[in-house]
């Protein structure tokens, strides 16, 4: 007998399809997003569900947990999209989070706003992170539509800006206090179901020197040599953490889980002269067993230890972005549900550990609400010049997310 939700998948992955298209075609980045978001509004409004605009504004730039590595973002006039598809009471509440903007085009990559389709694949910025998301739940909403499924909980979607740049939008999000009873965050996550997610804190480091001719040596002193040795004792620092972060077993499989990398370094206007001032900016992963808040203070004890201590008092270091880990036990019932709806609906997914950072943690930690990350496609991809999106991928997706809310929300 034909499943009615896969058949409705089906019939209505050519509509996701050019529902995707059309977001991608649409520059969104950080700050930039406000065009998605009415296009989103408008096309999430067209499957019958609520849609209302969550306003933003610049008191945001106060919380504690604002991320601002882009500098000088205004909040007033912009806003999330919280979308509801209502039960008929006294169920379960799903929460479903996804994002609209993406990182600027990659060197080299052709027609970046293109959404062009070859091979039952789409590419193009966003394809999978993380407007291929998006698509997922559009796609899942027309499905459970289109199949006739009612539920008595309400399915909860939370469309935002600024993931890329800290998780601004979902951060206002969780300060409204929303409750549900399991959150789903969509992003890639190439057949697997991660109920652990990795922390990170972005760092900016100012390193002040003293300028001088390349000959006076001994009388200068060089900001950019300080931003070398600062990278060896964050390195250093590093391992260190690395070591000492062993024994999860969903991190454990991967080398390097948490990776230190340093993004940007900038020093100077002359060849022959040593600059008084250097910036680097940076970004350092963590897992379970420290808090962002360990990491910051292990991050400026290895600094003041630096070159034997001549780094102490000549920087100042700034984070921009501070999220802890999220973690949920496969054991729990909130994933295990989800596993057993995927095997159901044909898509089985193995349990993992993502080893990039994400918003799950605003909803799992500081809400209590059990939280994982679902998503079509893979991150191996993302932030590319080749990013892009198996069509089936969305559609299977769709479909797991499908069932699991027609399961779910009772």
């Amino acid at each position: 007998m034909t499943d009615p939700l896969a058949a409705a998948v089906q019939t209505h992955l050519p509509d996701a399809t050019r529902f995707l298209q059309e977001l991608v075609r649409i520059p969104s980045l950080p700050g930039q997003e406000q065009e998605a978001m009415l296009f989103c509004e408008r096309a999430f409004a067209k499957l019958g569900v609520q849609v209302e605009r969550v306003p933003l504004s610049d008191a945001i730039k106060q919380d504690p947990d604002y991320s601002d590595p882009i500098p000088d973002l205004r909040y007033d006039g912009r806003f999330n999209l919280r979308v509801v598809r209502k039960g008929m009471g006294r169920g379960k509440k799903l929460l479903v989070n996804a994002h609209t903007d993406v990182v600027p085009p990659s060197e080299g990559m052709t027609d970046p706003w293109s959404g062009r389709v070859e091979n039952g694949v789409l590419y193009g910025r966003g394809a999978c992170d993380d407007k291929g998301q998006v698509a997922v739940l559009w796609l899942a909403l027309k499905a459970l539509d289109a199949a006739g499924v009612r539920t008595a909980g309400d399915l909860v979607g939370h469309l935002v800006v600024e993931e890329e740049n800290g998780g601004n939008g979902t951060l206002a999000m969780a300060r409204t206090k929303e409750t549900a009873d399991g959150c789903i965050v969509l992003e890639a996550s190439e057949g697997r179901l991660f109920t652990s997610i990795r922390g990170a804190v972005w760092f900016r480091i100012v390193f002040q020197g003293v300028a001088g001719h390349s000959g006076q040596a001994g009388q200068t002193r060089s900001a950019l040599l300080m931003a070398r040795d600062a990278i060896a004792a964050l390195e250093d620092y590093h391992a260190a953490l690395l070591a000492a972060s062993r024994g999860f077993p969903l991190f454990d499989p991967h080398p390097n889980p948490m990776p230190i990398t340093f993004g940007r370094l900038e020093a100077g206007n002359w060849p022959a002269a040593a600059p008084s001032r250097a910036t680097m900016e940076g970004v350092l992963g963590l897992l379970p067993n420290t808090t962002k808040e360990q990491v910051m203070d292990g991050m400026r004890a290895a600094l003041d230890r630096a070159a034997d201590g001549a780094l102490k008092g000549c920087y100042a270091l700034t984070f921009m972005y501070r999220h802890d880990s999220s973690v949920v036990t496969p054991a729990h019932p909130f994933p295990r549900a989800l596993l057993d709806a995927a095997e159901a609906a044909g898509a089985p997914l193995e349990v993992g550990a993502m080893t990039a950072s994400c918003d799950a943690w605003f909803y799992n930690n500081q809400l209590g609400i059990p939280t994982v990350v679902l998503g079509a496609g893979t991150l191996k991809v993302a932030h590319s010049k080749e990013e892009q999106i198996p069509l089936a991928s969305v559609a299977a997706t769709a479909r797991t997310l499908a069932a699991f809310a027609q399961q779910f929300c009772v």
